[in-house]
């Protein structure tokens, strides 16, 4: 008998910068309701799904930046999500920006976390590949500055048993990275979960600005086919505080294939019935990792990189 689950990619359209909290959970919300009515077991949302994504500005006060992050998940604002998850029996995967203490010092993270449908958080994940750089350029139509207020994730890349399957979550630049699914992949995962924040135009290379949703779309299904797994890449789309992101949040099968992809730039459900024995029957018949990997070449490979 096929494991079965069914996931919703929950698109969010912009939030702006003024938007408060309560009114943002209460989106989330509703996208969760209507993906339970179209028979959703686990909802994905985007990165930083609680407010606009800031790493667009130069952000000088720090009491200005902290506005944005969560000094602890749950919180008051955010425990109505947590408490519509338990009432609807559904589990759900956010993104959201975190401060934390860590041997007396203050580090900022970009983060998502893996909730079951009792409400309890199951892991956390910490993006590993933070994307653009710390100093101002002014000169820019936006900023990406990601390097200046998050620390690189320091969790590793963990995977979790979960809905009868493993489960790994990535974060936006993570997907551009070979190896990030490559790690989940070998530990197990048969289910990825990826938000993302991507704005249409990149500074740096303008050139491939008409490239951006190819670009999105080909890292995923490539990964998706490449390690057998089931991925759920979820966007924050449209035009926030003036900086165009792009959407197509779909949901990708082992074969590389999209079986269910958002047709718009705002809030949007789309689900699809995943089939988890897929990834395993593209594992051991496609590729049959377990005769034709070469772990003993990969290690030598990177302990060469290092050195």
């Amino acid at each position: 008998m096929s494991r079965l689950l069914s996931v919703a990619a929950a698109q969010l359209g912009p939030i702006g910068q003024k938007e408060s909290r309560l009114s943002t959970v209460n989106r989330l919300i509703v996208l969760m309701e209507q993906a339970v009515r179209l028979g959703a077991e686990l909802v994905v949302y985007p990165e930083a799904a609680l407010t606009a994504f800031f790493p667009h500005w130069w952000i000088e006060d720090e009491k200005d930046l902290d506005r944005f992050f969560e000094l602890s998940m749950p919180n008051p604002d955010v425990k109505p999500l947590f408490d519509a998850a338990n009432r609807f029996n559904v589990s759900f995967c956010l993104g959201y920006t975190e401060i934390a203490i860590e041997e007396g010092l203050k580090k900022r993270y970009n983060s998502a976390i893996l909730v079951s449908d009792g409400g309890k958080i199951i892991g956390k994940y910490r993006k590993v590949h933070l994307p653009g750089y710390a100093d101002r350029r002014p000169g820019d139509p936006f900023q990406n500055l990601e390097k200046k207020y998050f620390e690189v994730g320091n969790l590793g890349f963990p995977v979790w048993e979960a809905f009868n399957t493993k489960v790994g979550i990535l974060i936006c630049n993570d997907r551009r990275w070979p190896e990030s699914y490559r790690v989940l992949a070998l530990q197990g995962a048969e289910l990825i979960l990826i938000g993302y924040n991507t704005p249409l135009q990149n500074p740096a290379m303008p050139e491939s600005d008409a490239l951006s949703n190819f670009h999105n779309h080909l890292v995923m299904q490539a990964a998706a086919y490449q390690n057998s797994a089931w991925i759920i890449g979820v966007a924050k789309a449209g035009i926030e505080e003036g900086v165009m992101q792009i959407g197509q949040s779909c949901i990708i099968s082992p074969s590389g294939e999209i079986v269910a992809q958002a047709s718009t730039l705002g809030d949007e459900v789309v689900v699809a019935r995943c089939d988890l024995d897929l990834a395993a029957r593209y594992r051991a018949r496609v590729f049959k990792f377990s005769e034709n990997r070469r772990p003993e070449y990969y290690r030598a490979i990177s302990e060469t990189a290092r050195s």
